[in-house]
Order: structure tokens, then C-alpha cells, then sequence
């Protein structure tokens, strides 16, 4: 009999391994579909928003109270950190959008330009994140929104589908 080759050790390969494990224990998880569908679309939506460190909290509190699966949320905002490398252009992009819709738009390259004189203090003053973290929160929404809904109905529709199979199955076998 063949010998399977060993798994590759690079970093392509660790990165999909890691994935897939993700996927697997979302589809693991015994609950309905809405819960879980729900709970990914939260996890999509927390995890285009720019408020690093909060995310998991973030995911597990409005699971809670949208009543949706917190497992599937926190691994939905696991998952979507395959974006990371993205982040600066995400960034960027969540700004100007966010910039635009405050009626602040052509603040953008002002506002590179300071960043190179920007000190520690000065990203703790509540002047910054009302001229920097206000933008992105709001540029956020037009990403993360879209994002949750088309993973709500892309997941829901997967679940019932799986669901639907599982029964034919089951029917089968029985007769």
C-alpha cells in the first residue's frame, strides 16, 4: 500500500489546515440553522469593523442577544482573519467611505500626511477618534453589512440543503 505523503509544513498549506479545521467545527456545531446562520453573519459583520481586540466580545454579546450561536460567531470572526494581509487597504477604503458619508471627504490625504508626526498621546486624545476612528466605524457598516447578509443567506441556504440531505438519507435507509 502507498505511503500518503506527509503534510506540507509551508506556510500556504499550515494557513488552509487552519481553515479548514475552522469550516469543520462550524459544521460541527448542533443547533438550528438560523442560529448558526446568524451567528456567522454576526461574525462576518464584527469582523469588518475596526475595533481590534473587541471582536470576540463583540460577537458573543450580540449573540446573546440576537440570539444566535455564539460558537458560530466567534469562528465566523476566527475565519475571517484570512483578510489581515487586506487590512491596510480595507482600512483605507473603510476611511474614505466613512469620510464621504460624514461630509469630510478630500480629508483623506491630509490626514496621511499627518500620521508620519503622529505620537503614542496623540492616538489617546478623543479628538483622534473623532476625526479617525468616527470615519472608520461608519465606513465600516458599508462593508460589514453586505458581508453579514451575503454570509446569512450563503450559510442558511447551505444548512437546509445539508439538512434536507441528511433526511433523504435517513429515509432511504429506513425503507
Amino acid at each position: 500500500m502507498p505511503v500518503p505523503p506527509a503534510p506540507s509544513n509551508s506556510l500556504p498549506a499550515r494557513v488552509f489546515r487552519y481553515l479548514a479545521g475552522l469550516c469543520a467545527r462550524l459544521l460541527d456545531i448542533k443547533d438550528r440553522p438560523h442560529a448558526i446562520a446568524g451567528g456567522v453573519a454576526i461574525g462576518m459583520f464584527v469582523g469588518f469593523t475596526p475595533l481590534f481586540g473587541l471582536k470576540t466580545l463583540l460577537c458573543l454579546g450580540l449573540a446573546f442577544l440576537l440570539g444566535c450561536n455564539p460558537i458560530a460567531a466567534v469562528i465566523a470572526v476566527s475565519l475571517h482573519d484570512v483578510v489581515t494581509p487586506f487590512w491596510p487597504f480595507l482600512l483605507m477604503l473603510e476611511y474614505e467611505i466613512g469620510t464621504h458619508i460624514l461630509g469630510r471627504a478630500g480629508e483623506t490625504s491630509a490626514l496621511l500626511h499627518s500620521f508620519h508626526h503622529v505620537h503614542l498621546m496623540d492616538m489617546m486624545k478623543w479628538t483622534t477618534f473623532l476625526d479617525v476612528g468616527l470615519p472608520l466605524l461608519v465606513g465600516s457598516m458599508f462593508l460589514s453589512t453586505p458581508a453579514a447578509a451575503i454570509a446569512y443567506f450563503l450559510m442558511i441556504g447551505f444548512l437546509k440543503r445539508r439538512e434536507r440531505r441528511r433526511l433523504e438519507r435517513e429515509k432511504e435507509a429506513a425503507e
